[in-house]
């Protein structure tokens, strides 16, 4: 038997250790290998960060990692093959919870590939979507199903020369050969490039981007000028393909581009475009119809219950309000309130009942309703620059501001004289303030020099033309008398600040206004930035520097022109008026800038600069530029102010960002006490009141008011229930005119309390039905991402609120990009009709056609538009202000502007459109319905013409800003495939 040679093993130990050692590397290398091809790395994970602090992995559920936002993105040129996602985009920021109606759906099983396919990826176009981020476009409403444009591009590298989009374009990658591949992403404005494990579009990763605000860009070609723009290495096989999505967003400026490279991860190459060699479509979309969206990926980049979070808005009119969810309430019964108020007639003095109303004139005869409590419809977030809410004109909010409804305190020292300049400076409205016929000059010329630097819209105030000795300067040592009563420039009015009231400079023009005494100081430039430059020859250097005769000159000048003596420093004389302010900052005694000035053009600059150098050397002479002395201690009193009281029921069509007009709230309490009142007196108690949800008042100064009062109650041993009901607060003494002679109703005369104040009463012939069926009339062409969105929106406010009481009846002017009739049958409405015109769209004679359809005269039919974001109690608030024969409704929208959503909103108030219009078909037959004969090839005004009618019917027309109502931001061009288009007017379409 051999021997175990002991000690040649023994000798040779070294060796075979290293041999072992050598194996297993070699059989670790291989388990890796394989699981590298499997899709899967052999990953080394670090328990700890760099800080210390403890990182832990999140996943989806589903195999997609992220990495936590606490790891930082290391230099590009690091091998390191565990993808890292960049700060703040792992998906749990991208998909917080609850973010988004419909639950994550991520596509793994994607559609049979061939051999076709290869050359060109899908891309989809959103267009006319306003902001530069691609946030932006994940807050886009019809994002990522429903885009604007389905196409294909040959190569990942597209420039459509356009402006306001996004692109999403999508498809799979073919490796040319097995090895890392690197990515990079270059775009303006910010685009992100998501690339999967495999060909799941479930798997995708965010491996590069530019930018997450929207400021940041890069050049064509700059693929490193941002460390997010480079993806780490990832392996890659060229016997498989990978799914990649590219998303980009351009704004409304810039060189648009977006274009993807790679290189294979060796030192010294260049990033090269993606070319058609590697890419090929995710499906073919040439033969689907776009209502088609089965085949669109859902990935962790577009999913279409995906969206970043929004940021915190200003918007008042999105914070909770009773209103909008108290028609889930119970209704108290009708018979409950029989009895309750005695009944009266109602026949308002401002209905134009056959009144002849010229074409489009019936806008002036429309009047708003006071709201109890404020619904905060007043769009305040959008009052950065349009503050037309205030009466004072913008020019002058410009050049004054608030400053008139400010008094600032008396300081210590000061004279009455400089009181009494502050006090008219500030122009508050009380008797002192009427100038004598003395003091109307005085006054004139006080307030020249004061005033603040022109806007950029007015021109500079030219100063009179004329011989230099023979012209009158108002600065001369003779001054010309102050102007009498008749001249222009007399005039106080627009200096008294009466609400709305421009400043005189303004009113009286550029060639009327008095000119100043002297412009300010220039600095070392010599250029005076506040008039004109003079043209007179510098006077003898003497007369620089003969101080004496230059401050005996300004006393001579008398009360027009305040001085600041020389002779006190900035400080030593404190600010206490807006008038002392602009002194101070221009210390400057007459004559001595247009000295300055009128010695620019004389002399070479040799000469310039050594009187530079003189006046350095001499010290600091008289009349230079000073510091503003800023008085901090300043106080001053203000009185409240309700700008609500200046505003009228008239519908004002200058200003859309304010709401609807606000109803004392003494007046409010005092109409739901008097109800409450008669109604306890009716039940003996068996109700109380827990609050005032709403109430609605329109005025009629010759005869009453009409309200409509919403009250939430308890009813004694049973549960809370809504009242809501019109009644009328008649004027004693007022009596009905011969609309109310037509009633066959009796007409009681109203009864009036013991202290000779009105009572309420019922008003005849005037409540509304809470059961009346309500029928959507919508006129639609070319439009299926648009129509998929309101069938969306219509069953999901049957599903929230319950009520099958309404209808959508759709006219369809020979849709081609969507079966429109199949889309009614698959939505979840409770009622619909179907109606298929031909021809050229036309929204009139589709309107006619949709309530020509509804058979029963006695239900209300609401003209709408396509693109509205509907409030969830929209079907309460029609039904509410719809009464037959007496009331329509109206209601404003807020048009969202490019960019905005119903969650951020931002934009204005349709003031002008009146093309949402609720009323019963009884009568809208009564009217004539729609003007189909003139508004043929057009539309735009025909919904002025139907409001003409409306009240010459002897119909009031309610209108009203309703919460929460939009109307989506969206594109125009080729809409519907109009042939003409006259006129401006857009309605609300």
């Amino acid at each position: 038997m051999p021997r175990l040679p002991v000690k040649k093993i023994r000798k040779q130990m070294k060796l075979l250790l290293l041999l072992l050692l050598l194996s297993c590397a070699a059989w670790l290398t291989y388990v890796h290998l394989g699981l590298v091809r499997q899709g899967r790395a052999l990953r080394q994970r670090l328990g700890y960060g760099r800080d210390g602090e403890k990182l832990t992995s999140v996943t989806d559920g589903r195999g997609v990692h992220a990495v936590p936002s606490t790891q930082r993105a290391e230099d590009s040129s690091e091998s390191r093959e565990e993808e890292q996602a960049p700060e703040g985009r792992d998906l749990d920021m991208l998909f917080p919870a609850g973010a988004g109606k419909l639950p994550l759906n991520f596509t793994h099983q994607t559609p049979p590939w061939r051999e076709e396919y290869k050359g060109q990826v899908n891309l989809h176009v959103f267009e006319d979507w306003c902001g530069g981020a691609v946030g932006h476009l994940r807050r886009n409403l019809h994002f990522p199903l429903f885009p604007h444009t389905r196409t294909t591009v040959k190569k990942l590298a597209v420039s459509p020369k356009w402006k306001n989009y996004g692109l999403r374009i999508f498809g799979f990658i073919h490796p040319a050969r097995d090895g890392d591949v690197q990515f990079s992403v270059a775009s303006d404005d910010n685009s992100e490039f998501w690339l999967s494990l495999d060909e799941s579009p479930a798997a995708a990763q965010l491996v590069a981007f530019v930018g997450k605000t929207g400021s940041e860009w890069t050049a064509p070609g700059e693929f490193t000028k941002f460390s997010s723009q480079v993806s780490k290495p990832r392996r890659l096989m060229a016997s498989r393909r990978y799914y990649f999505e590219l998303l980009h967003k351009q704004d409304d400026s810039g060189s648009d581009h977006v274009e993807v490279g790679w290189r294979a991860f060796l030192p010294g190459l260049k990033f090269e475009v993606i070319s058609s060699a590697h890419i090929s479509l995710y499906t073919d979309e040439s033969a689907l119809k776009m209502d088609h969206v089965a085949h669109v990926p859902q990935s962790p980049a577009s999913h279409v219950g995906g969206r970043l979070p929004q940021e915190d808005t200003s918007a008042d009119m999105l914070r909770p309000d009773p209103r909008d969810t108290f028609f889930l309430t119970p209704r108290m019964e009708s018979s409950s309130l029989e009895n309750v108020l005695e009944p009266c007639a109602y026949a308002p003095t401002y209905v134009v009942k056959d009144f002849p109303i010229a074409r489009y004139q019936g806008l002036q005869f429309v009047y708003l309703s006071f709201v109890y409590p404020n619904d905060y419809t007043r769009l305040t977030h959008m009052e950065t620059d349009n503050k037309c809410f205030y009466r004072e004109s913008p020019l002058y909010l410009e050049r004054f501001g608030f400053y008139k409804y400010m008094k600032m305190d008396k300081e210590e020292g000061d004279e009455d004289e400089e009181e009494e300049v502050q006090r008219r400076a500030f122009l508050f409205l009380n008797p002192d303030d009427f100038l004598d016929d003395e003091d109307e000059g005085e006054l004139l010329d006080s307030l020249e020099p004061t005033e603040a630097a022109p806007s950029r819209s007015s021109p500079p105030v030219p100063r009179p033309s004329g011989p230099r000795g023979a012209r009158s300067h108002p600065c001369s040592a003779n001054p010309s008398p102050p102007p009498g009563r008749g001249d222009p420039q007399a005039l106080p009015g627009p200096e008294l600040g009466l609400p709305g009231s421009p400043p005189l400079a303004a009113l009286l023009g550029p060639s009327s206004a008095p000119a100043p005494c002297s412009g300010a100081a220039a600095p070392k430039g010599g250029r005076r930035t506040g008039g004109p430059q003079a043209t007179q020859p510098r006077p003898p250097a003497r007369a620089q520097t003969t101080q004496g005769g230059q401050e005996g000159q300004a006393r001579t000048l008398g009360p027009a022109v305040p001085t600041v003596d020389s002779n006190l420093s900035s400080e030593a004389r404190p600010v206490t008026s807006f008038l002392s302010l602009s002194q101070v900052s221009g210390p400057q005694l007459p004559g001595e800038g247009e000295e300055e000035e009128e010695g620019e053009d004389d002399g070479a600059p040799g000469d310039e600069a050594a009187s530079e150098d003189s006046e350095e050397a001499a010290g600091p002479a008289l009349g230079r530029w000073r510091e503003d002395a800023i008085d901090w201690q300043r106080t001053f009193s203000v009185g409240a102010v309700d700008f609500e009281l200046l505003r009228s029921d008239w519908n004002d069509l200058r200003c859309n960002v304010s709401g609807n007009l606000q109803l004392p709230e003494a007046e409010a309490v005092d109409v739901a006490a008097q109800y409450m009142e008669r109604l306890n007196a009716r039940h003996g108690g068996r109700f109380a009141l827990l609050r005032i949800v709403n109430v609605e008042k329109r005025r009629d100064s010759a005869r009453g008011s009409r309200f409509l009062l919403e009250l939430e109650l308890q009813e004694r041993g049973g549960g809370r229930l809504r009242l809501s009901e019109y009644v009328f607060l008649r004027l004693p003494g007022a009596h009905v005119g011969d609309a109310d002679r037509e009633s066959p109703e009796p007409a009681p005369a109203a009864s009036v309390r013991p202290d000779g104040r009105p009572e309420l009463c019922r008003p005849l012939r005037l409540a509304w039905r809470q059961d009346v069926m309500v029928h959507f009339i919508v006129p639609v062409k070319n439009q299926a991402r648009w129509v998929a969105q309101f069938l969306a929106d219509m069953a999901a406010l049957h599903a929230r609120t319950g009520d099958s009481r309404f209808s959508v009846v759709l006219v369809d002017f020979e849709s081609e990009d969507m079966d429109v009739e199949r889309a009614l049958r698959t939505a979840r409405l409770p009622r619909y009709q179907y109606l298929r015109r031909t021809g050229n769209f036309e929204r009139s004679a589709g309107l006619q056609a949709g309530v020509d359809a509804v058979e029963d005269a006695s239900s209300i039919v609401f003209l709408c538009d396509l693109h509205i974001h509907f409030p969830p109690n929209i079907l309460d608030g029609i039904r509410k202000h719809c009464v037959e024969g007496r009331l329509a409704f109206a209601p404003v929208v807020m048009r969202l502007s490019c960019g905005s959503s119903p969650q951020d909103p931002h934009g204005y108030w349709e003031v002008n459109g009146f093309g949402l219009f609720g009323i019963y078909k009884s009568d809208f037959d009564r009217v004539g319905g729609m003007n189909t004969e003139e508004f043929r090839d057009q539309w735009g005004g025909e919904d002025w013409e139907l409001l003409d009618r409306v009240l010459q019917a002897g119909l009031e027309v309610e209108r009203l800003r309703l919460r929460n109502f939009y109307h989506h931001y969206h594109s125009k061009r080729g809409m519907w495939s109009v042939r003409s288009r006259k006129g401006s007017h857009m309605g609300a379409s």
